[in-house]
């Protein structure tokens, strides 16, 4: 396949308002598609179309590159997860697992190739202390929404629960995107049921 046929990882972003949006996106389609060990500087060039040299002049390195990488994975995740949009916690369980379920199985179907980016720059961050700072400060803010959320709902143990729930989530996509479900994607009613449940041994209800 020639390298120029890669396109952003789905969905497709709006036209990138930079360059360096564009060699993000263009890193973390890479990453989708070939893994850690096809993204180079090279590469990102290639697929964006961009004449050689750009990407190492942006990203001078290869731990510059990722570290693009993870703060534009950053953003474009919390537009597919929107927690600063979910409903008031007033609004009744119903109501937030409604909103959570849709951004799950967005991250599972058409934000799929984003969700395996990540994936890849996770397992990279075990290995690279460097990375993993950087990794660890764009979770962070999706941490401390979630918090928010399972407080406002009447966890008496948010930071458990919020574990709980984030590996819940990640167990979920992993074994769809990676594991041994691959070839089984549940539907939108599924993950709905599964959330609603283990919100609901959380919270009480």
């Amino acid at each position: 396949m020639s390298a120029r046929t890669v396109s952003p990882a789905s969905p497709p972003s709006p036209a990138p308002a930079s360059r360096a949006d564009l060699v993000a996106d263009t890193a973390l389609a890479l990453l989708a598609e070939r893994g850690m060990r096809g993204l180079t500087h090279r590469a990102v060039d290639e697929a964006a179309g961009l004449p050689q040299g750009s990407t190492s002049n942006l990203a001078r390195t290869r731990q510059a590159l990722l570290e693009l990488a993870v703060r534009r994975l950053a953003d474009r995740e919390a537009k597919v997860l929107a927690l600063h949009e979910m409903p008031d916690p007033r609004a009744g369980l119903d109501a937030l697992v409604d909103a959570l379920a849709l951004a799950t199985h967005r991250a599972l179907t058409r934000n799929r190739d984003l969700t395996l980016a990540r994936y890849e720059l996770a397992l990279e961050a075990t290995r690279r202390p460097e990375l993993r700072a950087h990794f660890d400060a764009a979770g962070a803010r999706f941490r401390e929404q979630l918090g928010a959320l399972v407080t406002a709902m009447g966890s008496a143990d948010p930071a458990r629960h919020v574990l709980s729930l984030v590996a819940w989530a990640d167990g979920l996509m992993f074994s769809c995107l990676a594991g041994t479900f691959h070839a089984e994607v549940p539907g939108l009613a599924e993950v709905r049921a599964g959330l609603r449940e283990v919100l609901g041994g959380m919270i009480g209800r």
